[in-house]
């Protein structure tokens, strides 16, 4: 498994201890060099939204791996979390459906993270 599949990991498990609501990941290697994946999560609330960014940056912060910036923390609508290989957007649910990342980087390849936890845990 490379770094950028095990952030990808580690912040998927952040995110789903927080109850985050429909985790995607968007494999955007062959569309841009910004990132190798985007991480996509609702929560119901701000309070929510703050915890899973949280549970994220100390989950990756643990294993070695710094965010380089954070944008949106405060106000909990949409919070952009930049670690160079993995790109985590966390959104409230109404946020998420306005602006719709999975439709804008439709270039990418949509994966659910279950499988995508399934298919790193086979290959360890």
């Amino acid at each position: 498994m490379d770094r950028a599949e095990t952030m990808t990991k580690l912040a998927i498990e952040a995110l789903e201890d927080k109850k985050g609501e429909e985790i995607r990941v968007i494999d955007i290697r062959k569309v841009t060099v910004l990132a190798d994946y985007f991480l996509i999560a609702s929560g119901a609330n701000q309070n929510q939204v703050q915890a899973m960014a949280d549970s994220v940056d100390e989950k990756l912060g643990r294993a070695g791996y710094a965010c380089r910036q954070t944008e949106g923390y405060r106000a909990a609508n949409w919070v952009l979390m930049d670690y160079q290989d993995i790109i985590v957007h966390i959104f409230s649910r109404e946020d998420r459906r306005f602006y719709d990342l999975e439709r804008i980087w439709r270039d990418g390849t949509i994966m659910e993270a279950a499988n995508f936890l399934k298919d790193n845990d086979s290959e360890a």
